[in-house]
């Protein structure tokens, strides 16, 4: 089995490759891809998020995605690229999917938080 140190110690390896490498901009990352680059075993990865974000992998992955989408949609030199453009920036790979789970992550739609925070895009 997984230790608990274990465990945060593969927690910490994760949170610094996303923060640090922005994997889940990778519009085709899987769990298998992502334990590869960790080099631990898929089942342990799925384990580990599942404990520490008590999300399933796809929630943690578009969680992230949401937050990088904010953190971009609020710097007014992106104001010039459209929502979407920013979306597939973030490793979204349609329009449906952003747009689904950014209102289940926040509960408004991409254009009414964007009014929420008064930024205005192409």
């Amino acid at each position: 089995g997984l230790s608990d140190e274990m465990a945060e110690h593969i927690y910490v390896r994760l949170t610094e490759a996303m923060h640090e490498k922005k994997l889940f901009t990778n519009a085709e990352l899987s769990l298998a891809d992502l334990a590869f680059h960790l080099s631990v075993h898929p089942n342990y990865l799925s384990q580990v998020i599942n404990t520490f974000e008590e999300k399933s992998f796809f929630d943690y992955i578009n969680a992230l995605r949401i937050e990088e989408f904010k953190r971009l949609a609020d710097q007014p030199e992106n104001q010039k690229y459209t929502l979407l453009g920013l979306a597939y920036d973030c490793g979204f790979n349609s329009k449906t999917s952003f747009n689904r789970n950014f209102k289940k992550a926040t509960g408004l739609a991409p254009s009414e938080y964007l009014k929420q925070t008064e930024a205005t895009f192409a």
